[in-house]
């Protein structure tokens, strides 16, 4: 604090020196009020460490700081989760359930222009050419040698009496060419010749007529 002249304190000052020696005292007065000052208390709080590092070159050192740049706090989300709710469209998914007749399990071996094809509902194959058979006819098929079921067998001796296959003519056909090459060895002999074997496809709709045939029950290996 600066003590002027006028302050209530250099008076007192001077007046106490003024009973000692007065020209004295009102030198010393005067000095002291104009070039003296009282300094604020120093205090005992320790000094704060700076971490900075020293600029290098020509960086000042107010430019080299190691504080970071404030960014914004993020938004807290709740804590809660957050369920996702199935879209929905106005449109809604019908399913038509088509009841398809299950298979038969039974299956028979039928013999058919002297070879043998294992047959069972809904099969097709292809056969020889049936003769005088045209598309979409429904013929029956006499030769059975074996129908089995799930709990029975029954095994013909040599036919299975009174089981037929039924079945519908669906195409008459040709098979693949199959090429006939002869050749003769220095007689001047080549023949190249095509041929394509007629048939028939058909398919199996039903086995009828083995149930008063003898079996004999199907033994589990």
């Amino acid at each position: 604090l600066l003590l002027s002249s006028d302050s209530p304190l250099s008076l007192e000052l001077s007046a106490k020196n003024n009973m000692a020696s007065p020209s004295a005292t009102l030198s010393l007065c005067s000095a002291f009020s104009a070039h003296c000052s009282v300094a604020p208390p120093r205090s005992l709080s320790k000094p704060s460490l700076s971490l900075a590092r020293p600029a290098i070159g020509f960086l000042s050192t107010s430019a080299a700081s190691t504080s970071r740049p404030a960014f914004p706090a993020a938004p807290k989300f709740a804590e809660s989760a957050v369920v996702a709710e199935p879209e929905t469209t106005d449109i809604e998914a019908v399913v038509v359930s088509e009841d398809k007749p299950k298979r038969e399990e039974i299956f028979a071996v039928v013999m058919v222009g002297g070879r043998q094809y294992i047959v069972f509902p809904g099969r097709y194959l292809y056969t020889q050419r049936l003769k005088d058979a045209n598309v979409d006819d429904q013929i029956v098929l006499n030769k059975v040698l074996l129908v089995g079921t799930k709990t029975h067998t029954y095994i013909g001796k040599p036919v299975v009496t009174n089981a037929t296959v039924h079945a519908v003519v669906e195409n008459q056909g040709l098979n693949d060419k199959v090429v006939v090459f002869k050749y003769k060895p220095k007689k001047k002999y080549r023949r190249n010749i095509g041929h394509r074997q007629p048939n028939t496809r058909i398919r199996i709709t039903g086995i009828t007529g083995y149930e008063e045939y003898p079996a004999s029950p199907n033994v589990a290996v």
